[in-house]
């Protein structure tokens, strides 16, 4: 059986974060990931370029964070050539609409703790007929403490429900801010564990869709990390490991 590869697809480098992006790399290396996804807003920095660090792939990401849908699709539109993941910041009912409802955005982030804005039925069809990845941000998780904590669980729960039901593709990040944010794969794992993930899953999350954004995104190649191809994966596979590696 090929091992799986990991990667965070939203992570944030100096302006954004508090790391500068070689150093992120290098942490992030150390936690045995294959790649990680520098995601900084459209409207704080420059977009980064994809480059190797080390044994380390960094894409080229971008989160865009709006008000307005139209303002949203104009965004993604300027990006979408240019970078290899684009990050669609949720919030109100409208934006999250018009995410999912973009097949060009490839994950919506930053709702899971909301109790009114989170994932409902509709938007789930959507993003299943759209292949727009939900995004479980861990990190709400891992600094919140309390009731928040408590509530955050309860509303993953209830999205990885919804997500089961529509086939809807998904992530796992850690949404890391700093060198000291991120978590190993195996420990992000854990941390899905709480809100009924199964192992299988969490590997999806951290793995499968990671590679399928990525080489969707690279249509000329089917290369995802040195030594690493998509080969026939099957939409419907959540293990990750020994097919097409």
């Amino acid at each position: 059986m090929a091992r799986s590869v990991f990667y965070d697809l939203n992570v944030y480098s100096a302006p954004e974060g508090r790391n500068t992006i070689e150093e992120m790399a290098a942490f992030s290396s150390r936690l045995e990931f294959g790649g990680i996804a520098i995601t900084n807003p459209s409207d704080s920095c420059h977009l980064e370029k994809a480059t190797k660090i080390g044994d380390l792939e960094v894409f080229s990401g971008v989160e865009i964070r709006v008000d307005n849908p139209s303002r949203l699709h104009g965004m993604v539109g300027k990006y979408r050539k240019n970078t290899d993941v684009i990050v669609v910041r949720g919030g109100s009912e409208n934006i999250n609409r018009a995410a999912v409802e973009n097949s060009n955005v490839d994950i919506l982030c930053g709702f899971g703790s909301m109790k009114d804005n989170g994932l409902n039925h509709v938007l789930a069809k959507s993003a299943s007929d759209n292949n727009v990845a939900i995004s479980f941000d861990l990190g709400e998780v891992i600094i919140q403490r309390g009731g928040r904590r408590v509530r955050t669980l309860s509303n993953f729960r209830k999205d990885l429900a919804l997500v089961r039901k529509y086939d809807v593709p998904f992530i796992l990040t850690s949404n890391a801010r700093s060198c000291y944010d991120l978590r190993a794969p195996r420990e992000l794992m854990a941390l899905a564990g709480l809100f009924g993930m199964t192992k299988e899953e969490a590997v999806y999350g951290l793995s499968t869709t990671p590679e399928n954004i990525i080489s969707g995104n690279r249509p000329s190649s089917k290369y995802v990390f040195e030594g690493v191809e998509i080969v026939d994966r099957m939409p419907g596979d959540v293990t990750g490991e020994g097919d097409g590696q």
